[in-house]
């Protein structure tokens, strides 16, 4: 298996820390609003570089933190007028809740920065004592000129960071590039005890303390979104190096920017979308399909002219399943699909190349539709759809959505109502054909001619 080590800038062998484990860490959400569709981007394609890892045999720890104290935060609060506690409180229930509702299963870990306030503490005291942190009138930065390999991850250097855009100006820092570790609080917010006065952790910290209790000092794969590269994970990596020498993950993966209609996502441009805004008017799934359809680390664009083809291509799936009276367990799998199996494995060893794997399911499906092919080999088809597909995160209420809506119309029957449609048409008898084909359109199922046959599903919202 092949991934991209934004470390290395290259492709690289992936090797686990421990043969036959795989220990993960995402960056999950600052909970002070609901989050946005571009964050979905990076949750849900996580979910499936743990769910391939799972399907390959791997036995998998998947760590998401959620950061629960932060500027964003307090002042959200402030806006509400309520206190920071409850806008945390608030917005994890509702990112618990889109997130269940995206599919996406819950990591094995997922702590909150305020529970690990005591090892946030001990981590930036070592710091301190080594020479590579210092304190200033209760606030604690990064010696970022203490540590040689600063800017390794993401190619800056320190001599070129000056105060601007992304580097705050603070005459209290050494150097520019500089970052907080612990910030003395203002009267009125939140805080710590600490042995720099009251006080509260920087992001940075927060993770590496998370990431560490959890997976240990070094793990196999960090990962979010390309904007975390710099600062957020050049900082936690900084961090891990100066603590113990040793990197804080071996592989660090990062998904790509999302853009609205060709321009990128800003509430100023009133074009900002949460998530919850999305799964209003589109299906889970098609969502998911969008978002995979293109390889992780490139760009995509979101517009709904693409995600309607997306909600298209999801029922399709489904549609042909109908088709052929697909019942899960009634199948045994007979190996001849494998070769398909090889390629969808192909396809996500090269770096989760998820848009080559969906084409490994396309490919089932146009099986699936075949009328020419024996109707075992049609089965057998349907089943790998469903396992492969499964690896992605679809199907993942598939009996529920296959359910006849007509309960007492059996498959035999409607197979004996086809065939009597195809002897219409047959003999161009074009009335009976499309009286048959308007009389089964008013009970709610929909027939299709294609050109491998007639096939035929039962309306349903998914």
């Amino acid at each position: 298996m092949q991934l991209y080590n934004q470390s290395k800038r290259k492709k690289e062998e992936f090797i686990p820390v421990t043969p036959g484990k795989v220990k993960i860490y995402a960056c999950g959400p600052t909970v002070y609003n609901y989050f946005h569709i571009g964050n979905a981007r990076a949750f849900i394609f996580f979910d499936v570089l743990r769910r391939y890892f799972e399907y390959r045999g791997y036995d998998v720890t998947y760590v998401q933190n959620i950061t629960d104290i932060d500027d964003k935060i307090i002042a959200q609060a402030i806006e509400e007028q309520t206190s920071f506690e409850d806008i945390a409180s608030k917005y994890i229930q509702a990112f618990l809740d889109d997130s269940q509702a995206l599919g996406i299963k819950p990591p094995t870990h997922q702590p909150k920065a305020t529970d690990v306030m005591p090892e946030i503490i001990n981590l930036i005291n070592a710091l301190v004592e080594k020479g590579n942190a210092y304190e200033v009138n209760g606030d604690v930065y990064f010696d970022t000129a203490s540590l040689p390999e600063y800017g390794s991850l993401s190619g800056k250097k320190t001599e070129d960071q000056m105060p601007g855009a992304r580097v705050e100006e603070n005459l209290q820092k050494r150097n520019p590039a500089d970052f907080t570790l612990w910030k003395r609080s203002k009267p009125g917010e939140p805080f710590w005890q600490s042995p720099w006065g009251e006080g509260r952790p920087g992001w940075h910290t927060e993770c590496v303390v998370m990431s560490r209790k959890y997976l240990g000092e070094t793990f196999d794969i960090h990962g979010g979104g390309i904007d975390l590269i710099f600062p957020h994970h050049e900082n936690e990596l900084a961090q891990a190096l100066a603590l113990t020498g040793k990197p804080l993950a071996n592989y660090w993966m990062h998904n790509g920017f999302l853009n609205i209609e060709g321009e990128k996502m800003s509430k100023s441009l009133n074009n900002f979308f949460n998530a919850r805004d999305i799964l209003e008017h589109h299906s889970p799934e098609a969502i998911r399909f969008f978002f995979l359809s293109k390889h992780y680390r490139s760009p995509i664009d979101f517009n709904r002219e693409i995600i309607e083809e997306s909600e298209r291509a999801v029922e399709n799936f489904y549609s042909s399943l109908k088709s052929i009276g697909f019942v899960e367990n009634s199948i045994v799998e007979d190996n001849s699909m494998s070769q398909a199996e090889q390629d969808f494995i192909a396809a996500m060893d090269d770096d989760i190349n998820s848009a080559k794997a969906i084409a490994v399911l396309f490919d089932l499906n146009r099986q699936i539709r075949n009328e020419q092919l024996p109707r075992t080999q049609r089965e057998q088809a349907a089943l790998m759809l469903v396992k492969l597909g499964r690896v992605l995160g679809f199907f993942q209420n598939l009996e529920s959505i296959l359910q006849d809506s007509v309960p007492d119309l059996s498959k035999q029957l409607m197979e004996l109502i086809l065939a009597y449609r195809a002897q219409a048409r047959a003999k161009k008898d074009w009335a009976v054909s499309d009286r048959i084909r308007d009389d089964l359109a008013a009970l709610g199922i929909e027939i299709k001619d294609t050109p491998e046959g007639c096939t035929w599903s039962i309306k349903s919202r998914h």
